[in-house]
């Protein structure tokens, strides 16, 4: 598993090929699109090293654009908006191929102290005890072979690098209605330490910002009876945020707890919050996913 942690860690070291400008590659794969954590992860790094080292990114806001070429670079350009007495702003466009597929804006903040209280951790099974989600997976789809499964299973690599445990998994091969509610506990998939040059704060909100696209959108499709393997839904991301509330290690077990309050107009909308095992409230996430079924 560290080498597939390797490769997400040598995908978020971007090249810097001008003033303010980035180059970003895609790990080789079947995907026929980037994978959306990518590039908004791939982003952060690139306003990261626009800021001084002691201003941490506290929010990130995004809008995916346009589907992206894994076979093609992708430049990032960052706008320095802002730079306040304690806050920092910036914008960074994603494009390829001369159109942006993807923007962002992101704050980040000087530490101070202040008023401090949050939402509690669920109580819920350790991940010790749970299966791996990654092999469910596997086995799933070497069950079946059908096109669905074969879509799955091209989309399913990004996960290597992010260990991820359900407490109560999902039947994607037979979805039943169920509460839009889910509990992953996720990791990075290896040591960070021993595999990053600097095992530093910055990198690790970086991870988790690529791991909080996986299974989110999802949460958004559970009461009704359709799986991401339904060969008739068309599933993307539309916009992604996330807000960083205290420290952590991504190597380091998070409780993913997700719900979706809402689903129109072939929408999904979809919150999540980071829990460390010592339950503190570390990071939230909120996205809205294009959830369209087809009728043929």
């Amino acid at each position: 598993m560290s080498q597939a942690l390797q490769q997400l860690l040598d995908t978020l070291s971007l090249e810097k090929i001008d003033e303010n400008i980035y180059r970003g590659q895609t790990p080789k794969s079947g995907n026929k699109r980037v994978f959306g954590g990518q590039v908004f992860a791939q982003a952060m790094r690139a306003a990261q090293d626009t800021v001084p080292e002691d201003r941490m990114v506290h929010s990130q806001h995004a809008y995916f654009l346009r589907p992206g070429d894994p076979s093609v670079p992708i430049l990032y350009q960052v706008d320095g908006i802002r730079d306040g007495g304690s806050f920092t702003t910036r914008r960074v466009v994603g494009s390829q191929r001369g159109k942006a597929i993807f923007n962002t804006e992101l704050s980040f903040q000087v530490a101070e102290e202040g008023l401090n209280h949050q939402a509690d951790m669920p109580d819920c099974e350790g991940p010790e005890g749970l299966a791996d989600d990654n092999e469910r997976w596997q086995k799933l789809i070497a069950e079946r072979s059908d096109k669905a499964s074969a879509r799955a299973a091209a989309h399913r690599p990004s996960l290597r690098p992010i260990e991820m445990r359900s407490v109560d998994p999902i039947d994607y091969a037979n979805p039943s209605s169920r509460k839009p509610e889910q509990q992953i506990w996720i990791k990075a998939s290896g040591s960070i330490a021993e595999l990053a040059e600097q095992d530093n704060q910055p990198l690790h909100h970086a991870i988790l910002a690529y791991a909080s696209d996986f299974s989110l959108m999802g949460t958004s499709l559970l009461p009704h009876r359709v799986s991401i393997m339904n060969p008739k839904l068309q599933p993307a991301s539309l916009d992604h945020c996330i807000w960083f509330h205290d420290s952590f290690r991504a190597d380091e077990w998070l409780l993913y707890v997700m719900d979706s309050p809402r689903s129109s107009h072939a929408r999904g909308l979809s919150r999540g919050s980071f829990f460390s095992r010592d339950g503190r409230l570390v990071a939230s996430t909120i996205q809205e996913g294009l959830i369209r079924l087809h009728k043929d």
